[in-house]
């Protein structure tokens, strides 16, 4: 039988858990339990899943501390990042706790006579959620609480590397809720594959590849799907930027986290004038950024994930000129420094691949349409920054971008909850995530026409 087992990538030899895997049939059965919990909780009213809502947000917050905690020895998030996912997770859940109480329609007059006609958007039934383990809170509840909010039962499968994070989460969730409505399905491919083939609404965040596999399957059962895959986000300088800050901000979206986000920078595009002193103010300030310990608050760059994450990090220099890091460090634990690189050549992994690391390529263009084209020139299309003094410049000379997030004078990372979020060629597939935008995902539209009945 396969194993779930889940390490601490700051020390390995620290294993969480390790529990059989429940298989495909055991995961049907998971589901059709929320199928038959999910009716009820429709039924129970906009005030009810309100309140639950709530309530599932001041558990989070009751138990920030340990939350932050498990993501820092499960996931190796430094301690910093691990309470602000936590805050934002409670920021989340709140949000979408007046959702219920959103307009779920609209009414129209009739083309011709007497009557009515209505628009209504109703759930799905049960939602099936794949998740990654970079953001073990966030990104489940970003999922969850607004598929929750408008009826829909939800069956979450988290990443193996995030399962501990996942059933605590589960645990403070369940308090709050009717039974059968919220349930955490541990796993791998044959669980996450028989969910897709179960559920009635299917919403992945994680690989490339593996998103594309379940666009396909549920499209072919003609379900709703979306999925949220790679980036390989660019940062753009233009010579009239403050570079100390263009400077601090691109650090940030390569080093933050060990660079295990879909946002983070892994190409910095510097345009004419802003290539030398862009290359000494960056390489300084990658130099400078504390890696170490996540349980440490002043870490910023932690291990990666896995040993297999940090050796494709560890390779992904080679042929390449270092600017700085490309090193690493002794002792337990999978880490690798920040590190900067130029002159790779065009056909270079990190110039095609997201690598999903704390490292990046520094890449020159000639003028803001060359540096357009170079930010294009790759198969992914999330989130581009933009580095420059001139706004009419940013907001009116970059609309050839084919990114589905362009951040101004401010780091590629960063999501605002309450706006739809995704990108746009292989980065993601279906409809936004977030805002209203996730509570239209989760609903189908119906229309009803209403007609008097005529008397004799």
């Amino acid at each position: 039988m396969t194993s779930i087992v889940s390490h601490n990538p700051a020390d390995p030899t620290d294993v969480l858990l390790n529990i059989p895997a429940p298989g495909a049939f055991a995961t049907v059965d998971v589901v059709e339990r929320a199928r038959a919990a999910q009716p009820g909780w429709l039924i129970g009213g906009a005030a009810a899943r309100s309140a639950a809502l709530s309530a599932v947000a001041a558990g989070i917050e009751a138990a920030a501390d340990e939350l932050a905690g498990l993501a820092v020895r499960e996931v190796g998030k430094p301690l910093a990042e691990a309470r602000a996912e936590v805050a934002r997770t409670v920021a989340i859940w709140r949000y979408y706790a007046q959702a219920p109480y959103e307009p779920t329609g609209a009414v129209h007059e009739p083309a011709a006579g007497p009557g009515l006609l209505l628009t209504r958007r109703r759930p799905h039934g049960v939602a099936g959620l794949i998740t990654p383990w970079n953001f073990p809170f966030a990104i489940p509840s970003w999922k969850a609480a607004p598929a929750l909010a408008v009826g829909n039962a939800v069956v979450l499968k988290p990443a193996p590397e995030a399962t501990a994070c996942a059933q605590r989460l589960a645990e403070i969730v369940q308090q709050s809720l009717t039974a059968g409505v919220f349930t955490v399905l541990p796993g791998g491919a044959t669980e996450g594959n028989a969910l897709v083939s179960a559920a009635d609404v299917v919403s992945f965040t994680g690989s490339t590849a593996v998103g594309q596999a379940v666009a396909r399957a549920a499209t072919a059962r003609g379900i709703p799907v979306q999925s949220e895959m790679g980036g390989l986000n660019a940062a753009l300088v233009l010579p009239d930027a403050d570079i100390g800050q263009a400077a601090g901000h691109i650090a940030a979206a390569i080093a933050g986290y060990a660079g295990q986000k879909c946002t983070a920078t892994s190409r910095v595009i510097a345009v004419g004038a802003a290539l030398d002193p862009l290359r000494e103010a960056l390489s300084e300030a990658l130099r400078t950024v504390p890696v170490g310990d996540p349980a440490d608050p002043s870490t910023v760059c932690g291990p990666l994930i896995n040993e297999l994450a940090r050796d494709q990090v560890s390779s992904a220099w080679d042929g390449s000129s270092v600017l700085a890091g490309g090193t690493v460090p002794d002792g337990p634990g999978w880490y690798t420094a920040p590190t900067l690189v130029e002159k790779v050549s065009p056909g270079h992994r990190l110039l095609r691949e997201e690598v999903f690391g704390p490292i990046a390529a520094l890449l020159p263009a000639d003028d803001i349409a060359h540096a357009v084209r170079i930010t294009n020139s790759v198969p992914y299309g999330l989130v581009t920054s933009v580095h420059t003094a001139d706004l009419d410049t940013a907001l009116n000379g970059l609309d050839q971008l084919d990114t589905g997030m362009i951040r101004i004078n401010a780091p590629s990372n960063g999501v605002d909850f309450h706006l739809p979020f995704g990108g746009a060629k292989a980065s993601s597939h279906g409809p936004r995530e977030q805002g209203h935008s996730a509570l239209e995902f989760y609903t189908s539209s119906r229309t009803y026409t209403l007609s008097p009945v005529k008397t004799t």
